[in-house]
């Protein structure tokens, strides 16, 4: 029963903070007028809309980009415990390469290399 009071309290006291902010903000702002500029393109006119669809082309790109991110990712902490690992790690290192390698020759085959 302590738990759910201890719980209940830091309740209150977030949502009293919550309010507390917003009060804040009501009483120092500047300008309660919308944005005259849109956030799209830096405030410059739009001349295509906000979420309009990608060429085909960008997800092969996209492929590329997380292939080459997840091999950091995993490399780095597998530098540091190689040693100890031994064999073992090695094979299961080159193993993930080479997933992600046909990763890679399927973006290259779709064409994500050739920028023009």
């Amino acid at each position: 029963m302590e738990e759910l009071g201890a719980a209940l309290v830091l309740m209150a006291l977030a949502s009293a903070v919550l309010a507390g902010l917003y009060a804040v903000h009501l009483l120092l702002v500047v300008d309660r007028e919308p944005l005259a500029a849109d956030p799209f393109l830096s405030g410059h006119p739009p001349t295509e809309h906000a979420v309009s669809r990608y060429h085909v082309r960008w997800y092969a790109v996209t492929l590329l980009f997380l292939a080459f991110d997840m091999e950091m990712v995993f490399m780095y902490p597998w530098a540091l415990v190689v040693a100890d690992l031994g064999l073992a790690a090695v094979v299961e290192m080159f193993g993930f390469l080479a997933i992600l390698l046909v990763g890679v020759l399927y973006a290259w085959r779709e064409g994500a290399l050739r920028w023009t």
